[in-house]
């Protein structure tokens, strides 16, 4: 499923245009952006948790050369699905 279907499936759902159900799930997906740029948690109950997790600094190698380069620290957006979610799709 991909976006447009993803409005689709809002817009037959909740009886609304898809041009509200589009503009409703951009601001939904904004909001958790935003939230998690911030450093918050974002808890849907049933759905899942989206958080803030940290990557180390580490060394890798580049495959062409073999030459080892440094991978940076990173902040990594992650999911955990919820108990509604597992149930779901089980």
């Amino acid at each position: 499923m991909n976006k447009s279907d993803l409005v689709d499936a809002i817009a037959n759902s909740a009886d609304i245009s898809k041009a509200a159900a589009a503009r409703a799930l951009d601001a939904t997906v904004d909001s958790i952006k935003k939230a998690l740029k911030k450093g918050d948690t974002v808890s849907l109950v049933g759905f899942g948790t989206f958080k803030v997790g940290k990557r180390a600094a580490r060394n890798g190698r580049n495959p062409r050369t073999g030459a080892v380069i440094k991978i940076k620290a990173a902040k990594v957006p992650k999911f955990t699905a919820g108990k509604g979610l597992k149930d779901a799709v089980n």
